[in-house]
């Protein structure tokens, strides 16, 4: 079955053409000839270093600390691959200090780490791995260690793809985080629930777009050159050596339609902006209010205006320092999003409303009761969470929501519902980065 449907496949293709037909670089050369000699760089790398290395850790001819350090001075040498950062050398930094047995740790690696021969293995070894990483975090946490020190089970897809693309790199992609975002950006594909799912799903949409792109431009799209595409259209347009960093985080929806009526609307006064909320936030209110300039504008990028404000809501949340996921599009009857504060052990499932004239709860209470029962149980089941929140997020709210809110609180596992309008959203994110935890 094709994963992507014939508006997907001319997104797709637009954001390939985008980077083709980019211009020359200061330096004379475009980003796809940049990123062909560092594909070139690569592959000289993973040939005389890199595969030595892993070759000889699995062989058990080099020991763990040894190993981790040689692929650390790697990878600050040669910025390839953007292994350096949080999901790469500190992960394998975290989970080598808070493993307290050594020879498990060794032994689980050289598993995790040998190539996978089809992708079912593929699956099974990061499913086995996350039990791993969860089980050593959560008894680093119960010996009095801190959350920030255990390693985030949700790095394991990029470190050991990284590692399975040293190995073969024409078949298994390293999974970037810029890359789920751009794909989500563009709608063709979103995260689920399975880390292992989501890395096998993103794999074959990477080969569906090499043969879409080779297809198309006469030009050898590898998975590199997929990544590539991907890296030009989420934030890297001079084909540097990893996507430029974008502080804090906001969505993209596709091309600058989107940015030019926001940028509009924020300087309409004719003033300076005094804010530090990025636009696609401080947007927010208009989205909600089902602005007709920002429908035509999200409908001309390739989204729905209902998308774009989901978007910008997670990435309030993100802001303000959740674990956060998107969840509405393609994945059943649930929550459009989720928000987990680890730490202090709750989270928020929400639903993003955008309405003219407010928001009232009506026919569509029983499938919020249905999807958040089943949620907040599988959420307390695997996240260790105390406390749960619903909350909605629209322009205002037209009814007397204390009935059904009292009826909710008592067929679920939730502690409150919050109806919260776009605009206090912003002005929480504008304010004081200081929010008080939710009483239990």
């Amino acid at each position: 079955m094709d994963l992507l449907t014939k508006e997907q496949r001319q997104r797709a293709l637009e954001a390939m053409k985008e980077y083709l037909s980019a211009p020359k670089n200061p330096d004379g050369k475009t980003p796809f000839e940049r990123q062909t000699w560092r594909d070139h760089e690569r592959t000289r790398l993973i040939t005389q270093d890199l595969q030595p290395l892993l070759e000889s850790f699995l062989r058990g001819d080099m020991p763990l600390e040894e190993f981790k350090s040689s692929i650390d001075g790697i990878n600050k040498r040669h910025e390839h691959w953007g292994f350096k950062g949080i999901k790469g050398q500190m992960f394998f930094n975290m989970l080598v200090n808070v493993a307290t047995n050594s020879k498990e740790c060794d032994e689980e690696l050289k598993s995790a780490l040998a190539l996978p021969n089809n992708e079912d293995v593929a699956r099974n070894r990061i499913r086995a791995f996350a039990d791993y990483v969860r089980r050593i975090g959560e008894k680093h946490v119960n010996n009095g260690g801190t959350h920030y020190q255990k390693p985030k089970v949700g790095s394991v897809p990029f470190f050991l793809s990284y590692f399975w693309q040293i190995q073969n790199h024409r078949a298994w992609p390293v999974y970037y985080t810029n890359s789920v975002n751009t794909m989500s950006d563009l709608n063709l594909w979103e995260e689920g629930e399975d880390i292992s799912e989501n890395y096998i799903e993103y794999k074959k949409m990477h080969e569906v777009l090499s043969n879409l792109f080779t297809q198309a431009s006469g030009k050898t799209f590898d998975l590199y050159g997929v990544e590539h595409v991907f890296w030009f259209k989420g934030g890297n347009p001079f084909g540097e050596n990893k996507p430029l960093k974008q502080s804090p985080p906001s969505p993209s929806y596709g091309d600058s339609k989107v940015t030019k009526v926001v940028s509009e609307i924020s300087t309409s006064s004719g003033k300076l902006p005094d804010s530090y909320v990025p636009p696609v936030v401080s947007i927010l209110p208009q989205m909600a209010l089902h602005s007709p300039e920002l429908v035509n504008a999200a409908k001309a990028s390739g989204t729905s205006l209902d998308r774009a404000f989901e978007k910008s809501i997670n990435a309030c949340l993100t802001i303000l320092g959740y674990e956060t996921a998107l969840l509405g599009q393609g994945q059943g009857r649930v929550p459009d999003g989720r928000a987990v504060d680890s730490d202090n052990r709750y989270a928020i499932l929400w639903d993003a409303k955008v309405r003219s004239e407010g928001y009232r709860m009506g026919s569509d209470d029983r499938a919020i009761r249905e999807y958040v029962l089943t949620q907040s149980r599988d959420l307390k089941r695997t996240h260790s969470i105390r406390n749960i929140y619903y909350a909605i997020i629209s322009s205002s709210f037209s009814d007397d929501f204390d009935d059904a809110i009292r009826m909710l609180k008592m067929e679920t596992d939730i502690n409150e519902v919050c109806l919260i309008e776009a605009s206090a959203l912003v002005a929480i994110v504008e304010g004081p980065f200081v929010y008080p935890v939710p009483a239990s």
